[in-house]
Formats: C-alpha cells, sequence, structure tokens
C-alpha cells in the first residue's frame, strides 16, 4: 500500500491492499462543515469498484483468512487497538474535520472508544468456549461457529469511526472479510483505519473500503451484491428499508440500528442536580447527532417550572462555535442541507404553536459553518411532528405529565423504540416504567453509560437485531451442530 495520504486529505477506494481510484476517475468533494473549506477530494464508485471489492474480500477469505487461528485474529485486533491510540491525536482532528464536532470530543470519547472495540473483541474471542450435548445413545453433539463470508458494513457520518470499530472488531474477530461503504460526508478516518489493519498485520483483501454515495452507487451495489452475506447498517430507517429491499436477492441477513426519538422521563422526585446536567449532554453532545439523543423530554408537573429555568439557563451558557477550540461544547452539523433541515423543523415548531424557549436560529458570529443555537421548544403536542420525528439536531422538545401511566403512554407513543432515560429515585417507580417502555436499552438515573457485553439495539423502526459482546458474535458467525455416535 502506498503511503497513506497527509491530515487534510484526498482519499481514494482500498481494495486487495492498494489505494485505488475509480475506474472512470470520478471524485467528489469533501467539506468541512465548520468552515466550508474543501478539505479533500474522494473517490466516487459505484457498482464496478463493489465488485472489485468484493472480489479482493472472497478471495482473502478463502485464501486463508477463513481458517486462521484465533489466536492470530486476537493479537490483530489488539495490535489494530493499539495503533488506533497511538495515532489518537491525527485521528481525532480528522473526525473533528470530517465532521464539525468539538476536538475535545473526538479526543475524549470517539477515538479511544473505538481503540476500545477492537481490544474488547480481542479479549472475547480467546476466552470462547463451546456448547455440548451428550445423548444416552451414545452420541455427543457439540456447536462451532463458523464465519459467514464477506459483510458489507455501511456506516454513518455523526461517530465514522466508533461505529465502523464496533463492527469491524467483531467481523474481523470471527474470520470474515469485509467490504466497507463509509458515510460519503466522512470518509477520512475509515480510510486511514484501513492502513492501521494492514500495518497490524491485517492481510491484503481483508478490508475494503469503497467510497461514494447509497441508491442506485455503491451502497445499493454492495446490498444487492450475491457474493455478499450479511449486511451491518447504521443509519436512518428510510435508507434502511431501501437496504433491506435490496438485500432480498440472497436473503442476506441483516443488522440495523437505525433512528431514534427517545424519551426523557424526569419524574418529581428526582435529583435536579444530576438530572440537568446529564439532560444538557443527552441533549447536545455531537450537536445533537446522537441517535440515542433524549429529543422527547417528559416533566412531572411538580418540578416542571423549576427544570425548565434550570435547563434553559444551563443550556445558554453552551459555547457553539470553532470545533478546535478546548471550550467549544457544541460544534458544526455535518452539511449544509442538514444545516437548513433543521432549521426548517425549528420554524415548523412555530407553525405547530411551540415555543421556543432558547435558540431557534443560526449561530451569531459565525459567517460560515453551519452552526445551530441549541433548541428548547415547549408548548407543542404529542402528535407535532417536531416531537414525533428525527430532528437528529440540538433540538429538543419538553412536555408536561401528571402520572405514571400518563408518561409511560407518552413515552410509547412512538413509531422508534431505541433507548429511554428514567430519572427517580423511587426503585419500584423504576423498575416498573422500565419494564413497560418499548426500547431496546432504558437507563435508570444516567445516560450513555454502556457496557460492551450487553446487547445494544432498538425496536419497532429503530432497528433489527442487537450489537455487543456475544450478539455481535452471534451476527457475524454461522452456528453448526456436529452429532459425533459413539
Amino acid at each position: 500500500m502506498e503511503t497513506e495520504p497527509t491530515a487534510v486529505m484526498d482519499c481514494l477506494h482500498v481494495i486487495d491492499g492498494k489505494y485505488v481510484p475509480s475506474h472512470n476517475q470520478k471524485t467528489f468533494v469533501n467539506t468541512n462543515p465548520a468552515t466550508e473549506q474543501m478539505i479533500g477530494s474522494v473517490a466516487e464508485g459505484g457498482k464496478t469498484e463493489i465488485d472489485w471489492a468484493v472480489a479482493a474480500a472472497r478471495k482473502a477469505y478463502y485464501g486463508g483468512w477463513k481458517n486462521s487461528k484465533w489466536s492470530e485474529r486476537a493479537a490483530i485486533l489488539r495490535r489494530i487497538g493499539e495503533l488506533i491510540l497511538q495515532r489518537k491525536d491525527e485521528l481525532a482532528m480528522l473526525e473533528s474535520l470530517d465532521t464539525g464536532k468539538p476536538l475535545s470530543l473526538s479526543t475524549a470519547v470517539d477515538i479511544p472508544r473505538a481503540a476500545g472495540s477492537f481490544h474488547y473483541f480481542s479479549s472475547l474471542i480467546s476466552t470462547l468456549g463451546t456448547e455440548a450435548y451428550p445423548m444416552e445413545v451414545g452420541a455427543l453433539n457439540y456447536v462451532i461457529r463458523k464465519p459467514i463470508g464477506v459483510v458489507g458494513l455501511i456506516c454513518p457520518w455523526n461517530l465514522p469511526l466508533l461505529l465502523l470499530s464496533a463492527k469491524l472488531a467483531p467481523c474481523l474477530a470471527m474470520g470474515n472479510t469485509v467490504v466497507i461503504k463509509p458515510a460519503e460526508w466522512t470518509p477520512m478516518t475509515a480510510t486511514v483505519l484501513a492502513q492501521i489493519c494492514k500495518d497490524a498485520g491485517l492481510p491484503d483483501g481483508v478490508v475494503n473500503i469503497v467510497h461514494g454515495f447509497g441508491k442506485d452507487a455503491a451502497g445499493e451495489a454492495l446490498a444487492e451484491h450475491p457474493d455478499v452475506s450479511a449486511i451491518a447498517f447504521t443509519g436512518e430507517n428510510h435508507t434502511g428499508k431501501q437496504i433491506m429491499r435490496a438485500a432480498a436477492g440472497n436473503l442476506k441477513r441483516l443488522s440495523f440500528e437505525l433512528g431514534g426519538k427517545n424519551p426523557n422521563l424526569i419524574f418529581a422526585d428526582c435529583d435536579l442536580d444530576k438530572v440537568v446536567d446529564t439532560t444538557i449532554r443527552s441533549s447536545f453532545i455531537n450537536q445533537g447527532e446522537v441517535c440515542l439523543s433524549g429529543s422527547r423530554i417528559y416533566v412531572q408537573r411538580a418540578i416542571y417550572e423549576t427544570f425548565l429555568q434550570r435547563f434553559v439557563a444551563k443550556t445558554r451558557e453552551q459555547v457553539v462555535g470553532d470545533p478546535m477550540q478546548a471550550q467549544t461544547n457544541i460544534g458544526a452539523l455535518i452539511s449544509k442541507e442538514h444545516y437548513e433541515r433543521v432549521l426548517r423543523y425549528i420554524d415548523l415548531a412555530r407553525e405547530e404553536g411551540g415555543t421556543i424557549e432558547t435558540g431557534g436560529s443560526r449561530v451569531k458570529g459565525c459567517e460560515k459553518g453551519y452552526f445551530v443555537e441549541p433548541t428548547i421548544i415547549t408548548g407543542v403536542s404529542q402528535d407535532s411532528r417536531v416531537v414525533r420525528e428525527e430532528i437528529f439536531g440540538p433540538v429538543v422538545t419538553i412536555q408536561v405529565f401528571d402520572t405514571e401511566e400518563e408518561v409511560i403512554r407518552q413515552a410509547n407513543d412512538s413509531h422508534y423504540g431505541l433507548s429511554a432515560s428514567i430519572w427517580t429515585n423511587d426503585v419500584s417507580c423504576a423498575f416498573r416504567v422500565a419494564e413497560q417502555i418499548e426500547v431496546g436499552l432504558t437507563w435508570v438515573n444516567t445516560w450513555f453509560l454502556r457496557d460492551p457485553r450487553t446487547p445494544y439495539g432498538g425496536v419497532k423502526e429503530s432497528g433489527i437485531g442487537r450489537q455487543g459482546g456475544m450478539y455481535s458474535i452471534d451476527f457475524y458467525s454461522d452456528i453448526s451442530t456436529i452429532c459425533m455416535k459413539y
């Protein structure tokens, strides 16, 4: 592989261990959303490049990777994690240039958690056992795991390296090869990760990257490809439905982490200091571009006015602006298209009778870049579009409730079901409510606290399947039973 590009970089495809341009030399521009300046060009791939990448992945799979020893794979995964940490500053800078998020966030969260995925699955496969079922007739059944083949990973733009690593680490751990289609807005850290994988000893062709777009382009070609055994996708639910249709040709297995419109249920007996501080994070971290963001806030009437006053005041303290400045809390939205979409939702809230308690417009003083003020909306009904639809920006709604039964109905009144947060010091209430909320993950008196061993995923239109620990291992492996008569 040639020497990779420098910090502000042009991104080529990575196929069979080599940087490769598109067959027609086609490229598109990569833009820094905080400055609107070009930071590089990106090779635009399609069906031809996907065919090349899948062929390389199949060659590497049958050429030895599928039969590699678990100890070999564990050592490579651990080395990948170590190299990510060695290049933490470089990767954090690239991530912030690509996404517009604060550099402090990329450095403290995105890059360390990406490395952590490789370290965790390195350790997990080193301890995997098997099941055995003896029979009275003199036979033994035992269960083995096999890799599934070539896997397509279609990755999002909000946490690019972190969420790619959460898929790639267990996929490689089980002996699969991959074709990655990064989000077109955030190509840089995936491209560098391919070099890191090579430097860690991963054979050529095991990890391949094709840059490009989704519908009628690289993403659709990957989902349709008959030699791809599975697709793991993180993104919004409309795209997930398109991928599901495209993947039906050979009945690919699917892992989808889709959107969320997550409720925060705040009861009157909560620790209000902790609630306000944590709700600021769950509302506005990463510019609200987090699928787990607590964007629907329900507050019990007895503390509603107090919470609202303190939450608005704390929101106004948030520093929005240059992602490279240490004091910045909130950076730029990912693109002009998304920035305009978020502002349209704020205008819609006004049309629906909502009150903008704070925020509601472009950030003053930021002439360039896609910066939106953190925005709090009250006075909207449960049927309001800003309550029901995923905005994916620094925008939250706050509604009041009186009873436990009422807020459970409000929380469940959504076609999403990814996560929820419950705030109460009443243990009985916490148990009752947590068991009735229709989501894949519920936090009580906390938010974004994740154990890599636990299952993660959504219900309803928030996803299919689960990631994390053995749940990821199950997705990326075929289980086979061998019955031996003796």
